[in-house]
């Protein structure tokens, strides 16, 4: 009886506190789910995620885009793609990416990480690998024999590449995030009140992973070189026309999360999935195209209720903050990033075999 009365009053007292504000909001922090993570194949994973022999032309693997050292993203504002031309959006961190929902800047693959996996090797400004090429290499190299069958796949096949990689990326998960841990200094639980409060971001960056997983228009300004650089537009008009995109040709602006749907008024062109907040420290520079360089560059974008965009979004309006609200905001910003993954545990540091040269200049090869 006097322990149900004890709980009666102890809710009672974090209602009032919630009204009266006085709650802490550290007390309240979602922390991502654990993931139950096969080692055999994770560890294969690794090694196939490090390993250049998944391209083409054997001059790239997925850490290329995706660097341990800058958070598993890319530093540059737009990814480098394949050799011969070049991407045209921002390399998003593969960090937590095991626990979204919807993949891509766009939206596109909505499934699982295996189709998201094949995407990324299949596709000609990406890795523009042959499937069944990268299975015979696969199968060339004893060690992988070994790791395949370790990890229970068999004979290696690209369909447990496809399992493999995203068994590892369920390791990349946020590690000791002030946030999570508790350990928020005083000026990121001001600014933790600043972003659930007057600043509205968890509106859209709610859950663990600071996501609501739909698109939005903020009034990023487009990055430009996608349509001057020859080689980021090629790139641009072979992803546009295989999207469906009416135009394409002619269009000067990335349609975002239009290419998965379309609307007759174009009102959802120009949206883009919300991006997790995690490992910010590490991710920069930010938007889909990476046209704001720095966490305070970011904060005062919003404060100024985003940019201009026929289709932005009309709950950004100005937000008035303070310099001290900014600054506080910033600091909770940072409180959401981990430890660098960056040991043996999470990098593939032994060498590979030699037996697939880089093909130089492959665009001007002849028979």
């Amino acid at each position: 009886m006097n322990i149900k009365l004890t709980s009666r009053r102890t809710l009672l007292a974090t209602s009032l506190a919630v009204v009266l504000g006085s709650f802490s909001v550290a007390s309240v922090a979602e922390s991502l789910p654990a993931l139950k993570i096969n080692e055999a194949k994770a560890a294969l994973g690794k090694r196939l995620f490090f390993d250049k022999r998944l391209s083409g032309d054997a001059a790239i693997s997925c850490a290329t885009c995706h660097q341990p050292e800058h958070g598993f993203a890319h530093p540059d504002a737009l990814s480098p793609g394949y050799p011969g031309n070049k991407h045209f959006r921002n390399s998003p961190t593969v960090i937590n990416s095991a626990h979204k929902k919807v993949w891509f800047h766009d939206g596109r693959l909505g499934t699982n990480l295996n189709d998201v996996t094949r995407e990324m090797l299949t596709e000609d400004y990406l890795m523009n690998m042959d499937m069944r090429i990268m299975q015979e290499r696969v199968k060339q190299d004893p060690v992988y024999v070994k790791m395949f069958k370790d990890a229970g796949y068999g004979e290696p096949s690209n369909g447990s590449v496809r399992k493999a990689i995203p068994e590892y990326l369920k390791t990349l998960t946020s590690k000791n995030a002030p946030y999570d841990t508790g350990k928020m200094s005083t000026a990121a639980k001001r600014g933790q009140k600043v972003f659930n409060g007057k600043g509205g971001c968890s509106s859209c960056h709610s859950g663990a992973n600071f996501t609501d997983n739909k698109p939005h228009n903020t009034g990023v300004a487009e990055n430009f070189d996608v349509f001057l650089d020859p080689m980021r537009h090629q790139a641009f008009i072979a992803y546009a026309m295989f999207m469906g995109v009416e135009n394409y040709m002619n269009l000067k602006r990335d349609p975002g999360a239009y290419v998965q749907w379309k609307k007759a008024d174009f009102s959802n062109m120009g949206t883009f999935i919300t991006p997790s907040l995690r490992e910010l420290k590490q991710t920069a520079p930010y938007m889909h195209n990476g046209m704001i360089s720095t966490l305070d560059e970011v904060v005062e974008f919003y404060n100024q209720g985003g940019g201009q965009d026929s289709h932005k979004d009309a709950a950004l309006k100005p937000l008035k903050l303070s310099a001290k609200e900014k600054k506080d905001l910033v600091a909770f910003l940072e409180s959401l990033s981990g430890d660098q993954l960056t040991g043996p545990e999470h990098v593939w540091t032994e060498k590979y075999p030699d037996e697939y040269p880089v093909i130089a200049d492959w665009n001007n090869v002849k028979n």
